[in-house]
């Protein structure tokens, strides 16, 4: 063992020295030939620290590994999009799958930090905020790239977004509910948060819709739901109590069975029932005629691009700035299922 430095190895290897401490901490993806330069150079001199470089190189031989944050494990959507992420993952590297079930931006900052010590890059769903964005900046600082899931997030050094075009999915919804309504009237909706980028666009796409081409129909003010089943349920039900007159209903947002319990309870006659990702519980809800349509991203599809994107990001050497994979949804209604 030799007193052999960092600089010694990187002039011996033909690097940077920059390269040698990214080979060593993983602070950003190096060509296997330019590592093994450096374990070879390592190795001639007694490096102290040559063992931790060829563990390195081992890792990034077995494939990256790729971690998901996701929601609540309690929320039927998210477990089948954990499945659907690990089939994706394969044999291409190593998921490593974490469910929030505390939805607080220093919380998700907390676990995407504990997160990155284990992964090399990220996939998260989240709220947009502050903390959250700055936390992701730090990180792509540091080497690990962090794709926005489902719903798209603000941080400027965002690696990417992978899921649906929610405009397009809002004015679905409205022109579901402005066509099958038995007459114009009043229309309750739901988020989880507004927070969540998806679900504000889909509240904008859904109210300007009906605002241009179906303007009898009333959005009344929004409910929200903080992604909780039982504050949705209390949300439909007073929504209901209120407004005996409902014409339709869109959820856009977490809560989903809350508000179908509610509907079991009371339900007026012809409404219009629109929400979002095909499950058990949705499938059955089409087939009761508890709801008229479901609007759903494609899972298998959706994960294999998501886990494509992030291959190809830790591969690239140079940032090409955010990539953008926006997928089309899948309709169902109680004839398709």
């Amino acid at each position: 063992m030799t007193d052999a430095t960092m600089l010694d190895v990187a002039r011996l290897a033909g690097v940077g020295v920059a390269t040698v401490d990214r080979v060593i901490n993983k602070r950003a993806s190096v060509r296997p030939e330019t590592a093994q330069r450096v374990l070879a150079a390592a190795e001639q001199l007694g490096f102290r620290r040559t063992g931790l470089i060829r563990h390195r190189i081992d890792e990034q031989q077995a494939g990256p590994r790729l971690g998901f944050i996701l929601q609540k494990r309690s929320t039927y959507f998210y477990r089948e999009l954990g499945l659907a992420i690990e089939q994706a993952v394969g044999s291409q590297g190593k998921a490593v799958i974490d469910y929030l079930d505390e939805l607080t931006p220093q919380h998700i900052v907390a676990r995407l930090q504990e997160m990155a010590r284990k992964v090399d890059a990220i996939a998260l769903v989240a709220a947009d905020h502050p903390q959250v964005n700055q936390a992701i900046d730090m990180l792509a600082v540091q080497g690990t790239p962090v794709f926005a899931l489902v719903s798209e997030l603000s941080a400027e050094a965002c690696a990417g977004y992978v899921g649906l075009d929610n405009r397009k999915v809002g004015r679905s919804a409205a022109w579901t509910i402005s066509r099958l309504a038995p007459r114009p009237g009043k229309v309750g909706l739901i988020l989880g948060s507004h927070r969540y980028l998806c679900q504000e666009q889909c509240e904008i796409s859904f109210r300007a819709y009906l605002r241009e081409y179906a303007p009898g129909f009333q959005v009344l003010e929004t409910l929200t739901s903080l992604e909780d089943i039982h504050l949705a349920q209390a949300a439909t039900l007073e929504l209901l109590d209120r407004h005996p007159d409902l014409a339709g209903i869109y959820v856009a947002g977490g809560g989903i069975e809350g508000v179908l319990e509610a509907l079991r309870e009371q339900r007026p006659a012809g409404l219009v029932t629109v929400c979002h990702d095909l499950t058990d519980i949705t499938r059955q809800a089409l087939n009761d005629d508890l709801v008229s349509m479901v609007l759903s991203h494609p899972l298998e599809w959706l994960s294999r691009r998501l886990v494509d994107c992030m291959v190809n990001v830790l591969r690239e050497r140079q940032g090409r700035g955010a990539l953008q994979n926006i997928l089309p949804f899948t309709i169902y209604t109680a004839a398709n299922v």
